[in-house]
Parts: C-alpha cells; structure tokens; sequence
C-alpha cells in the first residue's frame, strides 16, 4: 500500500504527532508558579499568558479556516514554526525576566500555532475516515487531552535537572521534530487532492443562521464550565483533605482524553450527533445536582468529587471532539475548516471568562458550592439550547 494512499500514515499518525505537541499548552499549571518565582512576578500575573495563549487559539482558528481549507501542507508548517517559536522565545524571556516576552511569544505566537495546528489535520482525518468521521477526529482531538498526561513527567523532571528557561529551548526542539514529522506525513487521499477546490463561502451567512448560534452558544458553555471547574480541581482537592491529589488529576485527565474518543465514536452510531451534547449536559447537570444534595465537598465525600470531575472533563473533552462532526452533518464537507474555525472562536472568549468566573466567585463567596450553582444554571440553558436551536434539517443541511 502507497505512503499516501494510507489512512494511518497520512491521517492519524500525523494528527497526533501535532495534536499531542500542542497540547502541551494545558501543562501551564505546573510551570507558572517556577516561572513566577524566577522572574519575580506574582503567579495571577504570569497566569494571563495561559489565558492569552487560548484566545488566540480560537481567535486564529477562527480567521485561518480559509488558509487551512486551501492548504494543509503550509497550514501545518506555519503551526510547527510558530509554534515552537513560541516556546523559544518563551525560554528566552524568562531568561531576561520579561514578563511581555512571555506574554506575546507563549500567548500570541505560540496560541497563533495552537489554532492553526489544532485545525489543520481535522478535516483531513473526516476525509480519511468518512465512514467513522467520529472516530477520526476523536483520534486527533484525544491527542490534545493525552498531551498533559504525556507531558507533564517530562516537564516535572525537566524542572528538577535544569532551568526553567532550558526546559522551554528543550522542549521546543523536541516539538519541532514532533510537528515536523506530522507535517511531512499529513496528506489528503490522492483522490481527494485532484478534486479538492476551495469554493469560497459567505461567512455572515453562516453566523447569522440561528443552528450555528446555538452550537457556538453551546459549544461555549460547555468550556467555560469546564474550565471553571478544572480550574479549581486542585483547590478544592486541598480544602476536603484529600492528599491524592496527583492520583486524582491524572484519572481525570485521562477521562478527559478518552471522553474525546468515546463521545466522538458514539456519535459516529447515532442519526444526530447533537445527542451527544444532550448526553453531556445531562450527566454534567445530574452529578453537579447530586454534588450539590449531599453537600459532597464539605462533607469530605471525596469519591462523589472525584466522579463529578472525570464527568466534567470526560464532557469538556467530548464537547471538542464531536463538534467537526455535528458541523460536518450539518453544513457539509466542502468548507467545514473555515466553519470549524468560527466555532471555535467561542473556545477563546470561554479560555478568558472559564477559569476567571469560578476565580471571581471563590473570592466573593469563598464557597465552592456557589460555583456549582452558576455551573447548573449554565449547563440547563445550554440544554435547553440543544433541543431549541440546534436542530436537523435546517437550510444549510447537507
């Protein structure tokens, strides 16, 4: 079989070589506090440049669907440049304790490659794997969850053998050979390539159409209530007691990249894929409710958080990975980068406003419960979105 007549070679394999370098971005919890100290700002100044880093995320991949949708092979070379730029130049301004310097090349270079990298390899893979799109692009959205399970022994050991500004220029050698490779493999089917023509599309249009405000409606709430809660999960771990607290994060991590992949596949078998946003705000909605009636945090029933956790995370991830799907089912193929990347500006308003809100109610309140609150009312209405405005067979359905 042909290198690029094979959908592993050319599909999935380079799909998590660049999905699993980019999401490292997700480890910034265990560097900030190293970063901080070195440079000598407080660990609230240093956090801005993870947030930053996700609004140009989704706010690059927003305006770099077009560029994507012509051109995979320099839409993944122009993500490994600025991506490991990125974590270069990040070495070297901790290195000159410029607190700017991480600011523009962790936020604004290396989020410009995170957008560019996270789309790039999707639609290719939904091509490769038409028949089970959700497995595809569960495959390489997993590699996104898996990259903080993969990484973070190597940045804790990094950590303790050398600087932290060394560890950047380490780390942005390895991820360049990583991208590299996954740029060199990822290829469309040779079918696909001799008919594949970009035909522009009137993006007001599809902003307008109430399904896509629904789905960016949705797709936005389930973020930032993950990020509200994944944000507070070592916090709250502290205040009941619990001393597992790595044990813990890295079980929910791990549901958080395999709610990619089993959300996304049982999509593949269900006549609307929206049935699983409904199944994600229905789990979420019922263990926050039964977190909530027990009172589970302050009583110390720690098996009860733990499960709403990998909940959350399983639904976060999820939410992810069946969205090129759901966009796929209802706008079609043709320009399906371009409208996955508007989706995915709600991903950089939601890397902003997720783990600020549960930050800003934890310092009012200093109640964690109160958290769970805003978060119910938030998931029932983006349930109530799901069966309102996104439905089948709008105008733009395939």
């Amino acid at each position: 079989m042909k290198l690029n007549q094979n959908k592993w070679i050319n599909g999935a394999i380079p799909a998590l070589l660049i999905h699993c370098s980019i999401g490292t971005v997700y480890c910034w919890s265990l560097l900030k506090g190293n970063i901080a100290n070195y440079i000598g700002q407080s660990v609230n100044s240093v956090e801005w440049a993870f947030s930053i880093a996700i609004f140009f995320l989704g706010m690059s991949a927003s305006f770099g669907g077009k560029f994507v949708e012509k051109d995979i092979h320099k839409s993944s070379l122009l993500a490994t440049i600025l991506f490991t730029l990125g974590m270069f130049g990040t070495g070297l301004s901790i290195y000159f304790k410029s607190l700017i310097g991480i600011y523009i090349s962790y936020g604004v270079i290396m989020g410009i490659g995170l957008g560019i990298g996270y789309l790039t390899p999707v639609k290719t893979l939904m091509i490769w794997f038409k028949e089970n799109k959700g497995l595809a692009t569960g495959i390489a959205v997993m590699g996104f969850g898996l990259a903080k399970v993969i990484a973070s022994p190597i940045m804790q050991y990094l950590q303790q053998i050398t600087t932290i500004y060394n560890m950047f220029y380490i780390l942005g050698g390895m991820y360049f050979i990583s991208m590299f490779i996954g740029h060199l493999l990822l290829k469309k089917p040779k079918k696909y390539q001799d008919n594949d023509t970009y035909i522009p599309i009137n993006k007001l249009s599809i902003i307008k159409n109430k399904t896509f405000i629904g789905i960016w409606i949705m797709f936005y709430i389930n973020i930032t209530c993950g990020l509200a809660l994944i944000a507070q999960e070592k916090d709250i771990y502290t205040y009941m007691g619990f001393t597992a607290i790595a044990f813990a994060s890295s079980l929910s991590a791990i549901f958080n990249a395999g709610g990619r992949l089993v959300f996304s596949s049982i999509g593949d078998k269900l006549k609307d894929r929206n049935t699983i946003y409904k199944l994600i705000f229905g789990l979420s909605i019922g263990f926050i409710l039964a977190t909530i009636l027990t009172n589970a945090i302050s009583n110390s029933i720690i098996i009860l958080v733990i499960i709403l956790l990998c909940v959350v995370n399983a639904g976060y991830g999820g939410g992810f990975s069946n969205l090129p799907t759901l966009l796929s089912d209802r706008y079609g193929m043709q320009n399906i980068s371009t409208i996955h990347g508007l989706e995915l500006s709600a991903w950089a308003i939601a890397g902003i406003t997720g783990n600020q809100l549960s930050a800003y109610i934890i310092s009012k309140t200093h109640n964690y419960n109160d958290v769970l609150y805003i978060l119910l009312i938030l998931y029932t209405i983006a349930m109530i979105i799901s069966f309102v405005l996104v439905k089948p067979n709008t105008k733009y359905d395939k």
